[in-house]
């Protein structure tokens, strides 16, 4: 069912000293940058290798999903994220193995994608994120 490690979110509270920290670090390429209304959030992917991808999450307000995270936990690790070949296939049978979907129909992801997340109670205390990417 899993392809690849799509991405791994990490959340911060400056989107630009963390990107610059990566990117010094880490010798990691900025791919993209988005500003994601419906998920509160500004971002920046860095490609790791081939697929693969840093994404840093910045909260748009403190009562965004990434917002509560930070002031609940501090920076650090958000979420995991595996890419799939169809996210609603994926969801579908995910959720027939008694997993609970944080999403019912798939959103708008970063880079184009289509995306659902999984409920971190069912998944070992993991926010998953489920992610088809967009067709090149």
């Amino acid at each position: 069912m899993f392809l690849r490690i799509d991405h791994i979110g990490i959340a911060c509270h400056d989107l630009e000293a963390k990107i610059e920290q990566f990117t010094t670090l880490f010798e990691l390429e900025v791919v993209t940058r988005e500003v994601n209304e419906e998920q509160g959030v500004k971002e920046a992917m860095l490609r790791v290798a081939g697929d693969s991808y840093i994404q840093l999450l910045e909260p748009l307000s403190a009562d965004s999903p990434v917002g509560k995270f930070l002031a609940k936990r501090g920076e650090g690790v958000h979420h995991v994220a595996f890419g799939v070949p169809d996210v609603t296939d994926a969801m579908e049978v995910i959720g027939s193995r008694g997993v609970r979907l944080l999403d019912e129909q798939p959103r708008h992801g970063s880079m184009g994608s289509s995306i659902a997340f999984l409920h971190p109670k069912d998944v070992g205390g993991m926010l998953t994120e489920l992610v088809q990417a967009a067709k090149p």
